[in-house]
């Protein structure tokens, strides 16, 4: 017999996508990726981007406070144990994905530790191919496997993920590490300028990176960018190193010039990529119609309806624009709802 829906991803909006499939009795089959190397270096392991960061300061219901005794209660002993130490500073990215993981499971979620490798679509039930060689029938798939920053690739950068390492500004801009400190944005782009005109509202000052001598952003954010008394843009440099040690995290950066101008070196306390995001749908090219930058389109405003009839798609790996936990999790609900009825209704 086939599933009634398939789940395949771990981040937020699956975990949200799995409780409500699971509370109206669709018993779905959530794949949560498989733990490799492979997705270890590409950021795709299982709970997704959010179990990378530590504290979660802006997901509703987790204000600053001590949850060891909940923690310790609502997850299992298994994956309680293998948590980092509570900083007893209100909810971590690995502790609300756990929760979120816990409570689908509560459901009667069914987990399994493999990623989705293949799928057909092109008839019913869909089939899909698992890493393992396994196959699997659905009537109905919801995708849900994120986006991953995009990273320089240095390894001084991935050493000082979470110390001061950043790609994403609205999630820990106004981190106390961060607050009243010098800080860097690497890129030239609309984001880039968003991300340091959000940063200059809690930094001393903010430094964007830009390798070429003209930023790429329209010319009203580059505009913003240039006028903005707390930002200043470094034209024609590239990051060499990002510089720091364990106890105090980032402490600075070394700069390469493009134009043989020498090194420059910075002292900052905060590193924030960006230079944008890769959605990981390559398994799926082909199958759904997609955005040029590689992100599933949603073909339905108000829906995550997507090109195929019967399967949906939610958070990051359709939404290029938001890119938050909570916006995730909002979509999770809704493919939830929209697989429910399209279900309900095949078989009227």
């Amino acid at each position: 017999m086939p599933e009634k829906v398939i789940i395949i991803g771990s981040g937020p909006a699956a975990w949200t996508a799995a409780i409500y499939a699971a509370r109206a009795e669709l018993k779905p089959l959530l794949f949560e990726g498989a733990i490799t190397q492979e997705n270890q270096e590409n950021g795709t392991l299982p709970l997704g981007q959010l179990a990378l960061t530590t504290e979660v300061e802006n997901y509703p219901g987790f204000p600053t406070g001590d949850l060891s005794a909940y923690l310790d209660s609502a997850i299992a002993p298994p994956q309680r144990k293998a948590l980092p130490p509570h900083k007893k500073e209100g909810v971590s990215g690995p502790e609300l994905m756990e929760l979120m993981r816990q409570q689908a499971k509560n459901f009667g979620t069914r987990v399994t530790t493999d990623d989705i490798v293949e799928v057909d679509f092109d008839r019913r039930p869909f089939r899909l191919t698992a890493s393992d060689g396994s196959q699997h029938q659905s009537l109905a798939v919801i995708v849900a496997t994120g986006a991953r920053a995009n990273y320089l690739g240095l390894p001084s950068e991935q050493r000082l993920k979470n110390r001061g390492v950043s790609a994403c500004a609205v999630c820990d801009g106004a981190l106390p590490r961060f607050r009243d400190k010098p800080l860097v944005v690497v890129g030239g782009g609309d984001s880039a300028v968003e991300e340091a005109d959000y940063l200059a509202k809690f930094a001393s000052k903010v430094y964007m990176v830009h390798r070429r001598d003209e930023l790429r952003a329209s010319k009203i954010m580059a505009k913003r960018a240039m006028e903005h008394p707390k930002i200043e843009i470094l034209w024609s440099r590239v990051v060499d190193e990002v510089l720091g040690n364990d106890e105090e995290g980032v402490t600075g950066c070394r700069l390469r010039s493009t134009r043989g101008e020498g090194e420059q070196e910075l002292e900052i306390s905060g590193f924030f990529l960006a230079i944008g995001h890769t959605p990981n749908t390559a398994f799926l090219r082909g199958k759904l119609a997609m955005n040029d930058a590689g992100y599933i389109r949603w073909t339905t405003p108000q829906r995550t309806y997507t090109s195929v009839e019967g399967v949906f798609a939610a958070g990051d790996v359709a939404d290029d624009y938001y890119r938050q936990a909570v916006t995730a999790a909002g979509t999770g609900c809704m493919a939830a709802l929209d697989a429910e009825r399209w279900l309900a209704a095949q078989q009227a």
